[in-house]
Parts: C-alpha cells; structure tokens; sequence
C-alpha cells in the first residue's frame, strides 16, 4: 500500500534526535531543509508526518532507518513540543531519540553529523527537542544500556566510561565507576585482549546483565558523587 493511502496526514509530526559520537562528542543527524529569507542555510531534524492510523512508533522507526541508513540501535519517545516554529508549520510535535552506533556515516550530501553544541541553523522548536532528546537520555542511563549500544559487541573498559561520560557531559571516577559498573552486574570479561598504546593490554567486556531480583540494571551514577 502506498504512503498516500494510507490517509491523510496527521496535524503533527515525528521528529527524530538521531545520535552517534563523533571525534569525541555527541553529535545529532541534521538534514539541509532550505535558505531563508536572509539566504542563511537552514536545517531540520529528520520527521515525518503519519498518516491515517499509523503508530508513532512505526514512523519514527521509518524516519529513523531512512536517516541513519540501517535500523537504530535503540530508539525511545521523549515528548511532545509545541513552542516554536517547525519546518512543517504545524502546532504538535512528538519526539524520538535515536541512537546511531558509533562509525555509522550520513547518506547522502543533505544530511550532516553536526555536534550538540553547534545547532546553527536548526529552528527554535528543533533545537528545544534536541535539548530535550539529550536530557531524556540522560535520565535513563541508570534504567536502560544506551551506552552499550553505541560501542561494539566487545569493549573496554576506558572504552565504556568514556562513552558514559559522552552522554553524562560530565568526568567520572575510574575506580568509583569500575566499583559501581560491577555492583550492576552488566559485563563479563571475554578472552580477548586490546593493547592501548604503551603499557599491559586491556581486557575486553561485553554487555552481559545478570537477572537479580529488584535489580536496577544500570550503573548507579547518583553515587559517583
């Protein structure tokens, strides 16, 4: 069945914050939406609006894969936002987060990685979702393993809080991590070994969570201090 088929679209759009480290920082998929007036470029969130009874989350899979250029590797609704101008003009947007894994490239010339702290061009309403997108992954690192998904399937250890305090925006302890990445019970150590520049070679992990009763499966970073 065709697109236009399946009814006519909806008042709203879903808007995707597809995210993936880059050189160090997090960086969000941007697609070139048009100049405006004062022949500035401008740039948009990759979103679709549904049509008929199509489910929100199905379009922002399709939305998502179609940016990214494969399936993302976890994707969760953050919201809804209604402040600001949107590409589409309409009043509603519902946001997604989704993360892309790490070496994932843009497709195509109209899209672009660009850094969470250089928005230039993206629209008011755009950018509060980015925002919003950013603190909502946040606050479920604790519940859910969004780090994990954006490393490959064996890792180190640096490797892991690196990209735990990509997405905190903030250092954390080594040994206050370590201590508090066991206590989760989320990795178990392979047989395989990385050598990271001079020194003993590292032990790789993968992400492995035991089932313990009334267990969050999360690192617990409100007692990292």
């Amino acid at each position: 069945m065709s697109r236009a088929a399946r009814g006519r679209p909806q008042p709203f759009t879903v808007d995707v914050v597809a995210v993936t480290p880059r050189d160090g920082e997090l960086a969000v998929l941007l697609e070139r939406e048009n100049a405006g007036n004062n022949g500035r470029e401008r740039w948009m969130l990759p979103w679709e609006a549904p049509r008929g009874d199509e489910q929100l989350d199905d379009v922002a899979q399709q939305v998502a894969r179609e940016a990214i250029g494969a399936a993302p590797s976890w994707i969760s609704q953050v919201g809804a936002f209604a402040d600001g101008r949107h590409p589409s003009d309409t009043d509603l947007s519902v946001a997604y987060v989704a993360l892309a894994p790490l070496g994932t490239d843009t497709q195509g010339d109209d899209r672009v990685w660009r850094p969470v702290r250089d928005l230039a061009g993206l629209g008011e309403r755009q950018e509060a979702i980015v925002q919003g997108a950013l603190t909502a992954v946040r606050d479920r690192l604790d519940l859910y393993p969004i780090a994990f998904r954006l490393l490959p399937g064996a890792f180190t250890l640096s490797e892991l809080q690196q990209m735990y305090e990509l997405l905190l925006g903030r250092r954390l302890h080594k040994a206050s991590f370590r201590r508090a990445l066991q206590a989760a019970y989320l990795v178990e150590p392979t047989d395989e070994w990385r050598s990271e520049g001079r020194g003993r070679p590292a032990q790789l992990y993968r992400y492995a969570p035991k089932r313990r009763r009334r267990s969050r499966r999360g690192v617990r970073f409100d007692l990292l201090g």
